[in-house]
């Protein structure tokens, strides 16, 4: 913040002024809908390459032939995992909005077949697009990986979240300066 001095004015009120329209400029960032899909895109394409290999380095049964090739397994697995996560998500709302405990019992054997057999179809889609280039092991390592993916999503988030909480008193935290 700079405070300006001028002739016959008083650079207090200067400064007030300059917060008030910086504040101003801050409050008219809006952040569409479009912004928000490609920010988590990116981010979790990044944080999915980062794992594949951390796979690839510490994990035997898991091959990816080169780091381009990571970088597109990322964005299938991203796209996959989207869509599962969309249709277990789909099938909870289904069974949860429902009466009586067979609904619930039925509800969670369709979420659990869900999330087991979207493995399968990850190794074989997998299989399909990139054949013997990516090999991410047997149903062990992929059900790891999916598990690591999802932990290293939701962590991201919780760090994302964090950093944008707003103080008690409905100030938002202030930035550091280097």
């Amino acid at each position: 913040m700079t405070l300006i001095r001028s002739r016959g004015g008083s650079g207090l009120w200067q400064r007030v002024e300059m917060e008030n329209n910086a504040r101003e400029r801050r409050d008219d960032i809006v952040i569409t809908a479009a912004q928000r899909r490609f920010a988590s895109w990116m981010t979790d394409v990044l944080v999915y390459v980062v794992v594949l290999n951390l796979f690839v380095e510490y994990a035997d049964a898991v091959v990816i032939d080169s780091f381009t090739i990571s970088i597109l397994t990322a964005v299938l697995l991203k796209g996959l995992l989207d869509v599962i996560i969309g249709v277990e998500h789909r099938v909870v709302g289904f069974f949860s909005s429902r009466p009586g405990a067979i609904n619930r019992i039925v509800g969670l054997l369709a979420t659990f077949s869900i999330l087991f057999l979207s493995k399968f179809v990850i190794l074989e889609a997998v299989d399909l697009v990139f054949g013997d280039h990516v090999d991410l092991g047997h149903l062990l390592e992929v059900i790891l990986l999916v598990i690591a993916l999802m932990a290293a999503r939701t962590g991201m988030g919780a760090i994302y979240g964090a950093l944008g909480r707003v103080h008690k008193n409905g100030s938002a935290p202030s930035p550091t300066t280097t």
